[in-house]
């Protein structure tokens, strides 16, 4: 962004800014660092009025009790009227022209946030009427409002302060900022938090580079200025699911990419098909109750990996005796299986393309079986066995393997980020189980799952024949070898 280009570009004038105060010396602030220096420059027209000088007693009385009784004092509407009055009519413009709004801070207002930040940045002028005690009598904004001016009763947060000032210095801050010429380095006004990507800011990290024991990020020190704006955004995804996921529900799915909706389900958040808003995500074990609903998740999404010269009857007898619910409750029962559930809290609304998602409905699974014989000899059910290109496992050096069985997310789910994380999820989990190496087949037709698992670490170790009620296909068979904590490690060559 330049000083005469985004949505903020330069104007003819200067814009004014007037405060009305009766601690004109609580204003000093503003003539300190940037927002000074913007005033020394001629940027911005500021001026401090002193509310007691339109106060005609010999007290200056600016204040009287309530009406109707109650604590504390209110600010009276004359004094209020003659001081608006004259600070309005002072402007260099003629009545009319150009924007002039004024601002009132209260408890009661509406919130201000960066985008009312951004909208007052295009004002030609802001009157900052700064009240105290229980506030200005409510009939001066509806005045002004009926004269035709444009009213802001504003809130800088849910808390109470002692008058209007420290959050008319907070407002002026936030909007003053973004005039052209204020901010030295325009782009860093677009990169920071609450800007128009509705995130939290990334970190900001400086030198030393090693600082008592917390190294930076080494792809900070790439100067791969791609890899470190993504690395960037990730960061800036997690902060805010993290610390205000108020701003994670707000955020528009247009807006969001494929690396953007997988670094959200990361962090439980997905977008269904068809939802105007992203949504919270669970996932956790699998628990007995779960058998039944895993079986109906897995008679919808099996089909979608079929290969399409399998006929409909065929998948259903697959369906009905490899993915069954109790197929399922075997696994859930047998601690060398692990079994992953992703879930939906709240459900999702959806459009009229799509359909709605119920709360807590599961919505997509992933199952590992870990190659290893129980107390009579038996491996676990549902094992596949184990193709050429994977070495056995060896208990004398400690190898031990495992099946990726099953990774399956509801169609509503597609392209929200859920299938990278839930092999993510089942790949640390075989970790901690013992395994060091992880096998999966998939169709060598499905290119889609090949390039999730090529995404993940696993690589290309051979193929397969596997059956569909009775009927052979041939897979793609791939591995990824694990380190001792059950991290993925691409770079290690697993055995043949």
């Amino acid at each position: 962004m330049t000083e005469t280009s985004g949505v903020f570009p330069s104007r003819a004038q200067r814009t004014r800014i007037d405060i009305v105060s009766i601690f004109p010396a609580f204003l000093d602030v503003l003539d300190l660092s940037l927002i000074g220096r913007a005033r020394e420059d001629g940027l911005i027209d500021l001026r401090i009025h002193d509310l007691r000088d339109w106060a005609h007693d010999r007290h200056r009385t600016v204040d009287d009790t309530p009406l109707g009784g109650g604590a504390g004092m209110v600010m009276r509407p004359d004094v209020w009227g003659e001081a608006l009055d004259a600070v309005l009519a002072g402007g260099p413009e003629a009545p009319g022209a150009g924007r002039a709004v004024l601002l009132i801070p209260t408890p009661a207002g509406e919130v201000f946030t960066q985008r009312t930040a951004e909208d007052l940045a295009r004002a030609d002028r802001l009157v900052v009427a700064c009240g105290r005690y229980e506030g200005i009598d409510s009939r001066v904004p509806r005045h002004y409002a009926a004269r035709g001016f444009e009213v802001r009763e504003l809130s800088i947060g849910d808390y109470v302060l002692n008058g209007g000032e420290a959050a008319a210095i907070v407002m002026i801050e936030a909007i003053a900022r973004l005039l052209p010429g204020v901010v030295g380095n325009p782009a860093s006004v677009l990169e920071e938090s609450h800007s128009a990507a509705g995130l939290l800011e990334h970190e900001a990290l400086t030198r030393p580079v090693a600082w008592r024991g917390l190294d930076a990020p080494e792809v900070l020190l790439s100067g791969d200025h791609a890899r470190i704006a993504r690395a960037r955004r990730d960061e800036a995804l997690a902060r805010t699911a993290a610390r205000r996921p108020d701003m994670i529900r707000a955020l528009d799915p247009a807006t969001l990419d494929s690396q953007d909706r997988t670094t959200l389900a990361r962090h439980g958040w997905v977008v269904p098909a068809g939802a105007p808003r992203p949504v919270p995500m669970r996932l956790r074990p699998a628990e007995p109750d779960d058998a039944e609903a895993l079986a109906a998740l897995a008679a919808r999404t099996f089909p979608d990996a079929c290969p399409p010269f399998l006929p409909p009857e065929k998948i259903a007898t697959h369906i009905s005796r490899a993915l069954c619910p109790e197929r399922f409750a075997q696994w859930i029962a047998d601690e060398r299986a692990g079994v992953t559930v992703a879930e939906l809290p709240e459900g999702s609304p959806a459009d009229s393309d799509a359909e709605p998602i119920a709360p807590g409905e599961l919505v997509g699974y992933a199952v590992s079986l870990l190659e290893a014989r129980d107390a009579d000899g038996a491996l676990p059910e549902g094992l596949d066995a184990r193709p050429p290109g994977i070495a056995a496992p060896d208990a004398a050096s400690g190898r031990a393997v495992a099946e990726l069985s099953k990774v399956y997310a509801d169609s509503r789910l597609r392209a929200s980020g859920l299938a990278p994380v839930l092999i993510s999820h089942a790949l640390a989990g075989a970790g901690r189980a013992g395994a060091t190496e992880i096998w999966l087949g998939t169709h060598e037709g499905n290119r889609r799952a090949q390039k999730a698992y090529k995404r993940a670490g696993f690589r290309p170790r051979g193929k397969r024949v596997y059956e569909v009620g009775g009927i052979a296909c041939r897979d793609v068979v791939m591995s990824l070898t694990l380190d001792p904590a059950g991290e993925p490690n691409p770079r290690k060559e697993p055995h043949a």
